[in-house]
């Protein structure tokens, strides 16, 4: 089988506007923080993100927050379902398809704590998220936001072919006498760790979307 080359880092190509060079946001004291689990369905080894985000976000935002905290590389068109309604990057030329404008989705307004929504990425290889509204607080004085504040498991190679192509991966790569283990190797840019989870690299990569924090009280 032959592979596209896959390479780590950041690709926001796909449709979205870049965050960056406009003016961040303020937390005040009225900002709700809604802390959520983001979990990569049928993936083994788990592969789970928490992050704290203010409810203020719209869903454009979030799939920003979604793509650097799991670490994938924005390189493919995504959408959430919530309620029984689609969102994401409206298609002009498909209106049928009823997909609402992600940046007129405010987190706060579509779900509350205990809420349950999907986010699919990537329509070839359908990465599926299951995203929980865990918990909703004050946000804190100082604390940068959005922030992970937990998580574990490394986020798949992009097109590496879905939940079973992603298995077929780490069993030709944990096995150096496999036919395809050089081939995959070098696909892969070098070894791969499945269970790999670095909570500062993770949160660091959430820096560009900080808000500015809630100024402590004196």
């Amino acid at each position: 089988t032959s592979f596209q080359k896959w390479r780590p880092g950041p690709v926001r190509d796909v449709g979205a506007e870049s965050i960056e060079g406009m003016p961040a946001p303020r937390v005040s004291v009225k900002t709700k923080i809604f802390e959520l689990e983001i979990v990569l369905a049928d993936v083994r080894p788990p592969v789970r993100r928490r992050v704290q985000v203010p409810g203020e976000i719209d869903l454009a935002v979030l799939h920003e927050v979604v793509q650097s905290a799991m670490g994938w590389t924005n390189s493919h068109l995504h959408e959430f379902e919530i309620g029984g309604r689609r969102y994401g990057i409206p298609d002009p030329d498909w209106p049928s398809l009823h997909v609402v404008d992600e940046k007129k989705g405010k987190l706060f307004r579509l779900v509350e704590q205990g809420d349950r929504f999907g986010y699919v990425y990537d329509f070839g290889d359908n990465w599926t998220h299951e995203i929980t509204v865990e918990k909703i607080t004050g946000a804190e004085p100082g604390v940068r936001y959005p922030r992970c504040v937990s998580g574990e498991g490394a986020c798949p190679p992009e097109d590496v072919g879905g939940v079973w192509g992603y298995e077929e991966f780490q069993v030709v790569m944990a096995d150096p006498a496999h036919p395809d283990h050089d081939e995959r190797l070098e696909w892969a840019g070098g070894a791969f760790d499945p269970h790999r989870f670095d909570l500062d690299e993770t949160d660091r990569a959430l820096e560009w979307l900080a808000w500015r924090p809630l100024t402590p009280v004196s």
